[in-house]
């Protein structure tokens, strides 16, 4: 199955999908393209290493937002892309992309949602106080972080936590879940009923 990664950071994620996923001949999953919307994203550099194809989509170089959305879209299309996995890819697509790719676009967000979405979840989760935090793997849909839940890992918050020390341990969880995730998907395993999403077999 041929995966597209679309990343806007350092693509850590992108790293344990290429080390778990793509180096495993067994795993049936291929990065055939890692686009990013910022020429400078690590992300970048670190497909470049191993061979995979990159790309740079920005919105400044599109008239509209649907422009650029259609600019992606060309390029998944032209490499048989068959999920789009979101890796801290820092833009929202519109609602007739997310339509056209219904239920082939996932994201992995650093909370449980659906508390704390949007861009600031983990010092929101330190403000707010909770005990537990963790990762969430969903399907992408027209809102923000509202789609269907896939998977979820807990993460303690220690009284003494900050930003950096609870984002590693967080990390560490992403790391396992996201390629997890994608091997289901690979393999067949996910059904949507509803908003509620079935693993078969876990």
């Amino acid at each position: 199955m041929k995966i597209a990664v679309l990343a806007s950071g350092s693509g850590t994620n992108l790293q344990a999908l290429i080390d778990q996923l793509h180096h495993d001949e067994n795993s049936g999953v291929e990065i055939a393209v890692v686009i990013s919307d910022r020429r400078k994203a690590y992300a970048l550099t670190r497909a470049e290493e191993v061979g995979i194809p990159t790309r740079v989509v920005r919105v400044r170089d599109f008239p509209d937002r649907d422009a650029f959305d259609t600019g992606i879209s060309e390029i998944l299309d032209g490499y048989g892309v068959e999920l789009i996995v979101l890796a801290g890819f820092m833009k929202l697509f519109q609602p007739a992309f997310v339509r056209k790719y219904r239920n082939r676009i996932i994201n992995i967000h650093p909370s449980l949602l659906p508390a704390f979405q949007g861009a600031h979840a983990v010092p929101d989760t330190l403000a707010y106080g909770v005990k537990v935090s963790g990762v969430s793997v969903f399907f992408v849909d027209e809102g923000m972080d509202t789609g269907p839940i896939i998977a979820q890992a807990s993460v303690p918050v220690f009284d003494d936590d900050n930003e950096k020390s609870l984002l590693k341990r967080i990390h560490i969880e992403e790391h396992k879940l996201y390629p997890q995730v994608v091997r289901w998907y690979a393999e067949g395993k996910i059904e949507i009923v509803d908003r509620k999403v079935l693993v078969k077999g876990s």
